[in-house]
C-alpha cells in the first residue's frame, strides 16, 4: 500500500493535467454502449465521466475518500474500495486505469484481482508511471530524506515497472498481451514546483512531523526545478509512462 494521501479540490485545481492527458487512453479503450466497465483509481471522477459518454455502464473506485465523495457529486457511480481488494468475478467487459496503478502495491494483487473480474475476453487497458518516471523529482526526495537520517526505502513506495516486467506480470496471471510500451513524456506541471510536490509525495512526506514538512518540500522542490526544462506552461517534468492493451484469455 501507500501512505498517499489526496484533497481532491486541490488536485482538480493543480493536477487537472493527470486526466487532460489521460483522455488518449479513453480512444485506446473503445468503450461501447451497454459494456460494463471499471474505472480502477477513478479519483475525482473526471475521466470516468468521459467514459460514460459512450453509453457503458461506468463503476469507479478509488481508496481515498475525498476523491470518491467528489466523483460522487459529479454523477459518477463510486464506491471507496482498494484496488487490491476486487472482489468480483467475470463482471466487466473492460477495466481501465489511468496514472493510479503506480500507487498500489503489491501489483500482483491488482493484477490477479482484474483478470478475476473480468469476462472471457475482458480487456484491461491502462497507463501509470513507467521505469524512470519523475526520477528528478524522486531522486532529490529520496536524498533529502536520507540526509535527515530516514531510510528512504519505508517511504518510497512508487512502483515504476519496465515494460518487460509488467508483460511478465500480466501474462503470469493470463493475460495475453496485445501491446505494452513504455515512453517518455515530459508533462508540464505549472509555475510552482512546491504544488507538485505537496500533490504527490505525501508517501515521502510521512517521514517528517509537520512543522519540518513546509521546508522539505521547499528544498526538494528548488533543487529540481533548477534542472527542469519549461514550456508556456510551465516546468516540465520528466514523467515516463507505461500503457497497455491486455485480454483475458
Amino acid at each position: 500500500m501507500t501512505n498517499q494521501t489526496w484533497n481532491a479540490d486541490d488536485y482538480q485545481k493543480r493536477a487537472a493535467y493527470v486526466a487532460q492527458l489521460g483522455k488518449s487512453l479513453i480512444e485506446l479503450l473503445q468503450p461501447q454502449a451497454e459494456e460494463e466497465i471499471l474505472d480502477l483509481g477513478c479519483g475525482e471522477g473526471t475521466l470516468t465521466l468521459e467514459l460514460m459518454k459512450s453509453g457503458a455502464n461506468v463503476r469507479g473506485i478509488d481508496a481515498d475518500p475525498s476523491m470518491i465523495s467528489s466523483a460522487r457529486e459529479k454523477g459518477v457511480n463510486a464506491q471507496l474500495q482498494s484496488a487490491i481488494e476486487l472482489d468480483v468475478e467475470s463482471e466487466f467487459d473492460a477495466v481501465f486505469s489511468n496514472a493510479a496503478l503506480h500507487w498500489i502495491r503489491p501489483p500482483e494483487q491488482v493484477v490477479e484481482g482484474v483478470y478475476r473480474a473480468l469476462k472471457p475476453g475482458g480487456r484491461f487497458v491502462a497507463e501509470f508511471g513507467g521505469a524512470g518516471n519523475v526520477e528528478s523529482a524522486r531522486s532529490a526526495l529520496v536524498s533529502a530524506l536520507e540526509k535527515r537520517g530516514h531510510d528512504s526505502r519505508q517511504f518510497d513506495t512508487w512502483y515504476f515497472p519496465t515494460a518487460e516486467e509488467y508483460q511478465c506480470l500480466l501474462e503470469s496471471y493470463g493475460f495475453e498481451v496485445r501491446n505494452i510500451e513504455l515512453y517518455s513524456r515530459p508533462t508540464p506541471i505549472g509555475e510552482q514546483v512546491t504544488d507538485w510536490f505537496r500533490n504527490f509525495a505525501n508517501n515521502f512526506l510521512a517521514a517528517l512531523p509537520e512543522s519540518e514538512r513546509h521546508s522539505f518540500i521547499e528544498e526538494v522542490s528548488e533543487q529540481v526545478a533548477s534542472g527542469l526544462q519549461r514550456d508556456e506552461q510551465g516546468y516540465l517534468l520528466d514523467y515516463v509512462r507505461l500503457r497497455f492493451v491486455a485480454v483475458k484469455s
